[in-house]
């Protein structure tokens, strides 16, 4: 059983979109835990509605690159349509961040994520489930990362986090 870690996105109707990405997910894996969600600013695109953004926690018997097209699925699922615009708005975004330990860059997959390292939301949230957890290749905890990034403009949503875990961890 392999542990992996998975960004989760959206700034189109974010509130609903993220709790049905993570309701499929459960469906195929296990969800062991969700990070806080965080409300965030959409990057280089101010005009753009805030981001709902987390990590979850997921075991699986899926080798990589198949969890992979199991999130590309999810998201063409919820309606995603992806452009050369890579900071288009999105329904739903899911970014396989971490597998194990593998360390691994190919033209369809590359892990870990190396947006770990530039955005703080998901450095806070590696660091929330798994703050002794190394990021391969790199000899540095989450915890570590996320103490020294800068804490931009991040917003716990500390009700939508309760009741998604309740709704996704709890089954309620």
């Amino acid at each position: 059983m392999a542990r992996a870690f998975v960004g989760v996105g959206s700034n189109v109707d974010p509130a609903d979109n993220v709790s049905k990405a993570l309701r499929l997910l459960a469906k195929d894996m296990r969800v062991v835990a969700v990070s806080t969600v965080y409300e965030t600013e959409p990057e280089r695109r101010p005009d753009q509605p805030r981001y709902y953004n987390c990590v979850v926690e997921i075991e699986t018997e899926a080798p990589a690159a198949e969890l992979k097209r199991s999130l590309r699925e999810i998201e063409d699922r919820l309606g995603r349509v992806r452009t050369a615009d890579r900071y288009a708005a999105r329904v739903i975004d899911l970014d396989l961040l971490i597998y194990d330990d593998l360390v691994t860059e190919t033209e369809a997959l590359t892990l870990p994520d190396p947006d770990i390292a530039k955005r703080p939301y998901v450095a806070a949230a590696l660091a929330e489930l798994a703050p002794a957890l190394v990021i391969p290749g790199t000899g540095t905890t989450a915890a570590w990362l996320a103490e020294r990034m800068p804490a931009r403009d991040m917003r716990p949503l500390d009700d939508y986090t309760a009741a998604l875990r309740r709704e996704v961890l709890d089954g309620s």
